[in-house]
């Protein structure tokens, strides 16, 4: 573990290199290929206003398409906060990210995302929307100036196009409009969706991150000793956090959410250049609602809802897309929902202690399950889907919780018909706080993130193990900055998208990085 600067050493870094990840490329076939700009675009006084264009398949590479490449370049310059973005092609939610936070000399950052899962929509021209809201004022001067190509890449014999879902149905209503919905607790995303009745295999993609006093949730105490301690600055609604999918009203399955910081969080420095694990390249969660088929293939629309976590305090942006794999033999698959268990969460916290000097304890042992059979032209076929995971959440507070500890656990997987993907996420934060107002303040911070992801069947194996350890702090004194300082490090191995082993290994201090170790 990475230890923090005592105080008398204080430096402040204004300026740092260019935002990084230990993350493994994405790969790139060596085939015919044409690549298209699809926006570039500056993003300053943005709420409300965003980018909508259109993307449209070049035609000298047309399908199929081995590979389809989404890149994302940016680069802002001055001082501002980090920003959410998401972006859309035809609706269907594709990426979802969330900005650094420049220095005064200017930063640039890219990153690239496999799209070829969006194959279908791609076929033809489809509306091309990103959202990232932003402020410029004479405080936050840093504009977000982004770039966006899509590289189409032919299948040819020895790169033939993946196997893959027919269909991709976006759950946003409008394709020409941001998809993502703001929701407060008892809010829900309602989405209606027509199902072809040929269906024999149906995925939802789902994206979650948690704004406000929600980004930092896992570090929420309950909301009856934040209103007991309204000095404090505590933020409610517990520790605990699961978003629910309902089919026609029913329910159909719960994600665990990654705990996300964002590139500001806690403190700037921790995050400056190496970014906090999922802050940029944002992963969605999968759900299977094969077993619903059924009652979805009749050609009339369906209600599909995304409900964000119980008793949240804040604002959680929820959005995502369906996914149908078709039986090209029948006309309509049928089938019956034999089981649907899914109950609530069983939720328990421990306080102890009295006052602001706490010790909160919060433990969940969460599962469902989902089952059903469908008729194919394989006969019958039975299909299921379930989730279990274990969530441990230890949160202390300390001199008058101006010091705060969080050590957070979440083990589990989700099931489907023949596959397993396997979860093992870890948090660790160590935070003292001085703050008198936001011009006079220190914060010290040490921070642990890993997460770790398997997938046995249905198709290749998966496999990463990303973890990031980082110290520092930041603070203001009569409105002058006089601390920000950082050490971090990431480690990232598994199997990259080719297949073979990747490992990368990164060392920064005071903004810049120190050591640079790779292998695959």
């Amino acid at each position: 573990m990475v230890t923090a600067a005592p105080a008398s050493a204080d430096t402040v870094v204004t300026d740092y290199q260019d935002p990084l990840t230990a993350l493994p490329p994405v790969s790139r076939p060596p085939t015919e290929h044409c690549t298209v700009t699809a926006m570039q675009h500056v993003f300053a006084n943005s709420y409300g206003q965003p980018f909508v264009g259109t993307l449209t398949p070049p035609p000298a590479c047309a399908g199929p398409w081995a590979k389809v490449v989404l890149n994302w370049t940016a680069k802002s310059q001055g001082r501002q906060y980090d920003r959410l973005a998401g972006l859309w092609i035809g609706g269907a939610e594709v990426l979802r990210t969330s900005t650094p936070e420049p220095d005064p000399t200017g930063i640039t950052w890219s990153f690239d995302r496999d799209i070829t899962e969006f194959a279908p929509l791609l076929r033809q021209a489809q509306p091309f929307v990103v959202d990232l809201g932003n402020t410029v004022n004479d405080t936050y001067t840093g504009s977000y100036d982004v770039t966006v190509t899509v590289t189409y890449y032919r299948a040819d014999r020895a790169h033939p196009a993946p196997k893959q879902a027919d269909t991709v149905l976006p759950l946003a209503a409008d394709g020409t409009k941001p998809g993502w919905q703001d929701l407060s607790d008892g809010q829900n995303y309602t989405a209606s969706v027509t199902v072809p009745a040929n269906t024999a295999k149906l995925t939802a993609e789902i994206y979650a991150r948690g704004g406000g006093c929600e980004e930092f949730w896992w570090s929420n105490v309950p909301t009856s000793l934040a209103q007991a301690n309204p000095s404090a600055g505590l933020c409610g609604g517990g520790t605990y956090r699961e978003v629910e999918v309902t089919v026609d009203g029913q329910p159909a399955g719960v994600v665990s959410p990654y705990s996300v910081i964002y590139t500001g969080g806690v403190a700037p420095m921790l995050w400056r250049p190496i970014t906090a694990i999922d802050s940029i390249v944002t992963l969605p969660y999968t759900i299977d609602l094969s077993p619903f088929l059924g009652q979805l293939t009749d050609g009339k629309p369906h209600t599909v809802q995304l409900i964000p976590p119980k008793g949240i305090v804040d604002l959680w942006t929820l959005g995502g897309n369906l996914f149908a794999t078709a039986d090209p033999h029948v006309t309509r698959v049928t089938g019956s929902l034999l089981r649907d268990d899914v109950p609530a969460a069983d939720v328990r916290t421990t306080v102890t202690g009295s006052g602001l000097d706490d010790k909160i304890v919060t433990h969940v042992n969460r599962s469902w399950r989902t089952a059903g059979v469908l008729h194919t032209s394989a006969g019958a076929v039975p299909v299921s889907s379930s989730g279990q995971w274990t969530f441990d959440n230890t949160t202390t507070l300390a001199d008058s919780a101006s010091k705060q500890n969080t050590d957070q656990h979440v083990l589990g997987s989700y099931g489907s018909t023949g596959r397993v993907d396997g979860f093992d996420f870890a948090l660790t934060a160590d935070v003292t706080q001085n703050i008198v107002n936001d011009n006079n303040y220190r914060i010290d911070a040490t921070v642990h993130q890993g997460r770790r992801l398997w997938t046995v069947g249905g198709g290749a194996p998966a496999l990463s193990d990303d973890s990031i350890d980082t110290s520092g702090g930041f603070g203001r004194t009569n409105g002058v900055l006089t601390y920000a300082d950082g050490t971090s490090s990431e480690k990232w191995s598994g199997l990259a998208d080719t297949g073979r082993f990747y490992f990368r290994d990164i060392d920064t201090a005071h903004g810049y990085v120190t050591r640079d170790v790779s292998s695959h």
